[in-house]
């Protein structure tokens, strides 16, 4: 069984999205707090970011934040989590919190949680690395993505085998399931379904 002791989230820094993603978020940050995995995330106190990161604190677990300088313009670091590190650009943000990642959670998001994600994606499909990426698909969020995602495999610009670079589940406790369960072999049900 592959060892997972940090997860990389990314979410949305928004701030007034429905209820339903928020519980998603706490119950999210308890449960890596529980399960004793670091979060590692965008270093932002707002938005489902900031809900998950205060969760995962708030139950003893372990925080590390990687935030580029000019986002202080948009919102705040979260100074209260373990570790925060102000970084130069995006795209030391997304190298640094890949290295220091064993696997990712994806809670709902914008297009910076799509760009994050699908960066990943594409470096699993080149393989670049066997990361676990798990799309948590919290009130059929990511249903209409999983639908274009099934278009690009049925009319052939991904191959067959570009499925195992990503999982949707439909809750927090199906993502741990997916994500400590023994990899092999691949369980068809939670790698690279297509509903």
């Amino acid at each position: 069984m592959i060892e997972i002791r940090s997860v990389g989230v990314f979410c949305s820094s928004a701030m007034h999205v429905e209820g339903v993603y928020e519980k998603a978020a706490l119950e999210l940050g308890e449960a890596l707090a529980q399960h004793q995995i670091t979060m590692v995330y965008g270093g932002g106190a707002q938005g489902l970011m900031g809900k998950t990161a205060d969760a995962t604190m708030a139950h003893g677990g372990r925080v590390i934040g990687f935030m580029p300088h000019h986002l202080r313009e948009y919102e705040e670091p979260n100074w209260a989590i373990t570790e925060m590190h102000m970084v130069d650009t995006m795209h030391t943000r997304k190298r640094l919190m890949f290295e220091h990642s064993d696997a990712f959670f994806v809670l709902p998001g914008g297009f910076g949680t799509l760009d994050e994600t699908f960066e990943l994606i594409t470096w699993g499909q080149l393989k670049l690395h066997e990361k676990p990426i798990i799309f948590i698909n919290v009130n059929q969020y990511w249903d209409p993505l999983e639908s274009l995602i099934k278009n690009i495999f049925e009319q052939h610009f991904a191959k067959p085998e570009d499925k195992n670079c990503f999982t949707f589940v439909r809750s927090v406790s199906e993502a741990f399931q997916a994500l400590l369960k023994t990899p092999e072999p691949p369980s068809p049900e939670h790698i690279g379904e297509l509903v």
